[in-house]
């Protein structure tokens, strides 16, 4: 059974970037939402293997795929952002970034026209792609979809309506350009220093 982790700072913590109203209903409503189906989905699976009974799994597959990544995708989104105070990429960080978008405002520029060209709902993610020893930017539009095998996320933007459109309504840029104020780097430094570059 997985837990949704604690919110790691107050609903109002991240106005006026990100409003109160917007995530209490992203974590609250929704992000439960993701961890609830994904045990429910769980529990579905355990009695299909007790009762040798697979007529359904195609179906469940889908749903713990979809759920399952929902859930871990709002974790990493929740945990890296924060209370707008001044974080930065650390020094091997900010070099990696160099080395592989060529500078700081060109990974920025390129992840942030990324988010805007998110098709219907999806993510933006900064991930390692351990095969390629490379960072990476992701579109995934479906979020059990349209991944690389093997890559870590370390930077989550979640482009779902439901992420922004109390506060932003249709003016998704105003969006993108608001969370900039509220990445928590820690967080981003943390997992991305944990990771096996060789």
């Amino acid at each position: 059974m997985i837990k949704m982790i604690d919110l790691p700072y107050p609903l109002n913590a991240l106005e006026p970037y990100y409003s109160k109203e917007t995530l209490d209903l992203h974590y609250n409503v929704l992000y439960k939402g993701y961890v609830d189906n994904t045990n429910k989905t769980e529990e579905k699976l355990k009695l299909a293997r007790l009762n040798n009974n697979f007529e359904n799994i195609k179906c469940l597959e889908r749903d713990l795929s979809f759920h399952g990544s929902g859930a871990i995708l709002h974790k990493l989104f929740f945990e890296n952002m924060g209370p707008a105070i001044p974080t930065n990429p650390d020094v091997k960080l900010m070099q990696h970034i160099i080395k592989d978008f060529e500078s700081y405002d060109k990974f920025k520029n390129q992840f942030t026209e990324a988010a805007k060209t998110v098709e219907a709902s999806g993510w933006c993610i900064l991930v390692f792609v351990p095969e390629f020893k490379k960072l990476e930017i992701l579109q995934c539009e479906k979020h059990q979809n349209l991944t690389l095998w093997g890559c870590q996320p370390l930077l989550v933007l979640d482009m779902w309506e439901h992420s922004y459109y109390l506060q932003y309504k249709t003016k998704r840029p105003e969006y993108i350009s608001a969370f900039w104020n509220i990445v928590n780097w820690n967080i981003v430094n943390k997992r991305y220093n944990c990771l096996e570059l060789n």
